[in-house]
């Protein structure tokens, strides 16, 4: 008997089976996978008016098992697959489930196979080889047993799913603590604590953390609210006002939690409002789509209020990183104004060194700390008196020995304090005249003996100096400068990086011209508002 005779043997008896009314969810998707349009439509006939904690089913279809890979290719989120054995090879079904487990690296889909030939798959080398959930002959299905395998495999589905939600939530928990001096920290930490509160409850996953435009005190102006972080139905939607994306009743709830500084629930939705002991208060918001338990709400309440302790550390850990970057730029402002040097000199510097790290491929974090250590690298200068670090002219040899000094002054001022910053600033402070034949100051270090920063710092500080007018030059052109670091590759300069800047100089250009433009309408809206 082969398969395309066994229509008759799938036998539906008429159990009764208790449908309850949808509420309208997220349907939870089932796939068949079988070559008989019989076998479809009985299924589908079956279990019409399913439903699993008020979720529906949503029908897929695949008469073969290549049009089986293409469906779960474009479905990744098939809860349940009904697949069977024999279709275009006597093992179709077995190498789809396969596929499914291996290349497409889906391991929460729950795999029922339907077969009427089951001796020719042993049932238990198949379940191990191809993690298949269950194993059914069609010839005992009945309309029962396929509603308990559906339902079993579903609640599987939902509760690996759950797992794995959670997995990604502590990912985007301990990547935030990673590194508390990234500018989307304190977002990414809100958005792994809201995936963490939706797993924990098996929620539908639209939830968010509102805050203030500016801090995190919860209330905007107007009574409105901004978005932190959002999952689900908020998920990229950071930076916008509640008023925006949620309902009047939704808006309503938020409005009264933050008011009253308390936690509310109504039949889809909650609202609560964690003050700090910094006096700032945060909001959280979630989507319900079914009603919570007592035990559940105590819960939120629970997690929500324990979140809201490592959120105010680690908001208060990014004011320390911001102002850092404050006084680091505000230090080197103080230099370059005293020398006389053309404004935003540090930012160009700073930026352009970022860029030639990250194209040089250092690691991510190196790259971010070496544009904030890099305005410091002059701050030796302040130390130069002003006869020396001023004159218009060539200075003569005391004078070149008094200058020579500041990478060793600079080295001294920054190297008191501990900070990995700091720490990363001395370095190139006192390393940033060194030059890559040996030939710079002030320890005549040569090649990879100096450290990557400051090759980089040399490079970028070459060229920004080149083209902006100092007190004792006019600025050079573009060619004249580029050329002048070709003239020096291997020389003054490493000549890795000097070939990495070459190869993007339009890039470099225009950053570099991209924040003077940025400073002088800086300068001109400042001037604007001066009577």
């Amino acid at each position: 008997m082969t398969d395309h005779d066994l229509r008759d043997d799938i036998v539906f008896a008429a159990e009764d089976i208790v449908i309850a009314p949808g509420r309208g969810l997220t349907p939870w998707k089932l796939l068949i996978v079988d070559d008989e349009e019989d076998v479809h439509s009985i299924t589908r006939m079956v279990l019409d008016g399913f439903e699993f904690e008020s979720g529906r089913l949503e029908f897929l279809s695949a008469f073969s098992a290549a049009e089986g890979r293409k469906v779960m290719a474009a479905n990744p989120d098939v809860a349940v697959m009904l697949l069977d054995v024999v279709m275009e090879t006597p093992h179709a079904g077995l190498e789809l489930a396969r596929y499914v487990r291996e290349e497409l690296g889906n391991p929460l889909v729950r795999i029922i196979l339907r077969t009427g030939q089951p001796g020719q798959a042993p049932e238990r080398e198949v379940i191990t080889r191809y993690d298949i959930n269950d194993y059914k002959s069609k010839a005992e299905l009945t309309a029962q047993k396929l509603f308990t395998a559906v339902t079993t495999g579903i609640r599987s589905f939902r509760d690996l799913r759950a797992i794995d939600r959670s997995r990604q939530g502590l990912e985007d928990i301990i990547a935030a603590s990673a590194d508390l001096f990234q500018a989307n920290s304190l977002e990414l930490f809100a958005r792994g604590v809201l995936t963490q509160m939706t797993s924990l409850l098996r929620l539908e996953d639209s939830s968010m953390y509102l805050g203030a435009a500016s801090g995190f005190a919860a209330r905007d102006r107007h009574d409105d609210f901004v978005i932190v972080a959002g999952t689900g139905d908020f998920a990229r939607m950071e930076s916008r006002l509640t008023s925006e994306v949620l309902l009047p009743r939704e808006l309503t709830l938020i409005r009264r939690a933050a008011h009253e500084n308390e936690c509310f629930f109504d039949e889809s939705c909650y609202a609560g409002c964690f003050g700090m002991e910094s006096g700032g208060r945060h909001v959280l918001f979630l989507r319900i789509q079914r009603g919570l338990s007592a035990l559940e709400q105590n819960l939120v309440q629970v997690f929500a209020a324990n979140v809201s302790v490592a959120f105010e550390n680690l908001q208060l850990n990014q004011e320390i990183a911001q102002t850092h970057r404050e006084v680091i730029f505000t230090l080197g402002e103080v230099v370059e104004n005293r020398a006389l040097v053309g404004g935003m000199h540090v930012h160009r510097v700073a930026e352009m060194a970022f860029l030639l790290a990250q194209k040089a491929s250092l690691p991510e974090d190196d790259c971010d700390l070496l544009r904030l250590a890099m305005p410091m690298h002059d701050v030796g200068k302040v130390a130069i008196p002003d006869s020396v670090l001023l004159k218009s002219g060539p200075l003569d040899e005391a004078e070149r020995r008094i200058m020579d000094q500041h990478p060793r002054l600079g080295f001294d001022i920054l190297n008191r304090s501990g900070n990995h910053i700091m720490q990363a600033a001395a370095r190139i402070a006192l390393e940033h005249q060194e030059a890559w034949d040996g030939s710079g100051y002030p320890a005549g270090l040569k090649e990879e003996g100096i450290h990557i920063f400051s090759r980089i710092a040399r490079v970028v500080d070459v060229l920004d100096s080149l083209l902006s007018e100092r007190v004792y030059k006019k600025a050079w052109s573009v060619d004249d400068a580029l050329r002048h670091l070709r003239e020096q590759r291997g020389r003054m300069l490493d000549p890795a990086l000097v070939d990495i800047l070459l190869a993007y100089q339009d890039e470099f250009l225009t950053l570099r011209e991209n924040i003077i433009q940025q400073s002088q309408d800086l300068e001109k809206e400042e001037s604007e508002k001066k009577p």
